[in-house]
């Protein structure tokens, strides 16, 4: 499929000042700040941060698979121009699987334990596809050659406990897309596999990326996997968008402190600890999201911070052409 250069402008997903809290047993407190971004057709955008940073709830937020203690308390999401967020449940159901898909972490608690794998995929395909059980069974055997699954007829007629970790991964992308989505969220989706499997799905997903023109969002923690397939990246810290810019830019020239220090823990190929080539480490924890800081959330770990740092949030500005950060010592960094 090509991308036609106005198409690509227009941006498939856009995300605007969204907010998420979590009830607790002494009230709310929010988990997500602020967060506003857009994705454009065949594009790929990782978002990237430590566990608890909010970048998982930023994805179930956008196909609205938000746990029940969790609400979106302000923003839209506007999927080809329309407010996912205010839509009936019917409307969201039909959305979710042709507008919007997503690859979940662990497959084998996403699938369906008790369907076969082709059922799974046939019955995803009859909802948003007027089509007999036969096309759709076949729909299913094509999604599952799309990527790549060894012997997919016989595949399509086991149960998800019966598959590799990698051929549950396979499945679970070709469930995403079986019904031709326009925009993919891939959670962590390479987690649980070894290495040389994570390499494998990686290559799979940016391949079928590119043959279907799919806009993708990548949440991660991995800058290795973000260095491989990212077109531009988003930051999280402590709920709120520290950094955003280019994958070239971005390892280039970081400009925030977290940023930064998240580079410096990155391996770095023919390093060894014998030459004194040790890895950084950002010195504390991550603040509770219940109980943040007063000013920026990272002054307390960030060792350029000043007093105005610990007294006053930074905005989000754009530090340099479509390179954005929340820092007021940027300079310094």
């Amino acid at each position: 499929m090509s991308i036609s250069p106005s198409a690509s402008q227009v941006p498939i997903l856009a995300v605007e000042g969204l907010d998420i809290e979590i009830r607790g047993p002494n009230g709310s407190f929010p988990v997500v700040s602020e967060m506003a971004f857009t994705v454009r057709a065949g594009e790929t955008l990782c978002i990237v941060g430590e566990s608890g940073c909010g970048k998982s709830m930023t994805a179930l937020s956008l196909l609205r698979l938000l746990p029940e203690a969790a609400h979106v308390s302000a923003g839209r999401i506007l999927i080809e121009g329309a407010d996912f967020l205010t839509m009936g449940e019917r409307q969201v159901e039909d959305w979710r699987g042709e507008k919007i898909a997503m690859i979940f972490q662990e497959p084998l608690t996403a699938l369906n334990p008790v369907l076969r794998i082709g059922e799974q995929i046939a019955e995803a395909v009859r909802q948003h596809r007027r089509c007999s059980h036969r096309q759709a069974h076949r729909r299913a055997i094509e999604a599952l050659t799309l990527v790549q699954m060894p012997d997919p007829e016989r595949r399509a007629g086991q149960f998800p406990h019966e598959l590799s970790g990698g051929m549950r991964q396979r499945a679970m992308i070709a469930l995403a897309l079986a019904c031709d989505p326009k925009i993919i969220i891939a959670d962590e989706p390479t987690t649980a596999l070894d290495v040389t499997i994570q390499a494998q799905i990686l290559g799979l997903i940016s391949d079928l990326q590119k043959r279907l023109g799919t806009a993708q969002i990548l949440i991660t923690h991995d800058l290795g996997v973000v260095s491989e397939v990212a077109d531009r990246v988003i930051v999280m810290y402590a709920g709120r968008k520290v950094e955003e810019a280019s994958i070239y830019d971005l390892f280039d020239n970081p400009i925030h402190p977290y940023t930064i220090g998240l580079m410096g823990a990155v391996p770095r190929k023919g390093a060894s600890a014998e030459d004194g080539d040790r890895l950084a480490d950002i010195p504390g924890t991550v603040p509770p999201l219940w109980n943040l800081p007063k000013g920026c959330a990272f002054a307390p770990r960030c060792p350029g911070a000043s007093e105005r740092c610990r007294q006053e949030r930074p905005p989000l500005t754009e530090k340099r052409p479509g390179h954005w950060a929340a820092c007021w010592e940027h300079d310094d960094a």
